[in-house]
């Protein structure tokens, strides 16, 4: 099984770029609504991702969901925490 933060860890855990992207985002704790502005979803489309993320890492809440990511992925949240705002902008 693979450890770190990286692309593989996400692999590990069945999840998309996406879905990783956002389960280090609930883990840094932030909230869906937020997650959609700083990510320029619809709120809806986060809860989708949430809903397949929990399936993937087999749980039912938040608080399990972190407990599950968080030791495949230390320092995670901290990389999510400094990706840009708006990932469809361009400089």
């Amino acid at each position: 099984m693979a450890t770190g933060n990286g692309p593989e860890s996400a692999r590990a855990a069945g999840l998309s770029a996406r879905e990783a992207q956002i389960m280090s985002l609930i883990a840094a704790g932030h909230s869906n609504g937020q997650i959609a502005e700083r990510l320029v979803l619809a709120e809806k489309t986060v809860k989708n991702h949430v809903n397949r993320i929990y399936a993937k890492l087999g749980v039912g809440s938040r608080p399990a969901a972190i407990s599950r990511w968080a030791p495949r992925n230390r320092g995670a949240a901290d990389t999510a925490a400094a990706w840009p705002h708006n990932e469809r902008s361009v400089p």
